[in-house]
């Protein structure tokens, strides 16, 4: 191999370089020590050295209730979430690459709740989800019950769903919007 070879093709790496210590110092390291970690008893006070443990963490993870209902919750939230942030925003984006009269007015009103603050968000749908907020109101118009959207621990995560869905929908879309607008006609 010639000096002139190694310079040319070495360059490019040697410029990824910094950026990768601080990849690995960032994230690779972290990684390590935590999964070292998982196999000792630790306290985080720094006062006495972690402890190996072994397998007794994973095993009383393994028999522990909460850790199993929070994968539920988890595996549950993941099969209703991301199937609908997937085709949706594709169909959505689909109707709004048509040339129709108005079809800007509807791309912006798809997009708002991407740019709305989370905090925004949050107030606000807190405040529908309430005892006394308008989903409730809008029940009783009917002769439902007030429901418990956010106490109600089986109705919490279709509560969480529904944010995460609205949120995600317009971002999506525009993504999606790019994606069909940049393929040639």
């Amino acid at each position: 191999m010639s000096l002139s070879f190694l310079r040319r093709y070495s360059t490019p790496y040697l410029f990824l370089l910094p950026a990768l210590f601080v990849l690995s110092l960032t994230v690779l390291w972290p990684a390590l020590q935590a999964f070292y970690l998982s196999f000792t008893s630790y306290e985080y006070d720094l006062t006495q050295a972690p402890q190996w443990v072994g397998l007794k963490n994973f095993e009383r993870l393994a028999g522990d209730r909460v850790f199993w209902q929070t994968m539920s919750n988890t595996l549950l939230y993941l099969t209703c979430v991301v199937p609908v942030l997937v085709i949706l925003p594709l169909g959505m984006a689909i109707l709004c690459n048509q040339k129709l009269k108005g079809m800007n007015w509807f791309r912006a009103a798809y997009y708002t709740p991407a740019v709305i603050s989370m905090v925004v968000a949050g107030i606000a749908w807190k405040w529908l989800f309430a005892e006394n907020g308008l989903l409730n109101q809008l029940g009783e118009l009917f002769g439902l019950p007030a429901v418990s959207w956010l106490a109600n621990p089986k109705l919490a995560i279709f509560s969480v769903m529904v944010v995460t869905i609205w949120k995600g929908l317009g971002y999506y879309m525009v993504i999606y919007l790019a994606g069909l607008q940049a393929i040639p006609a």
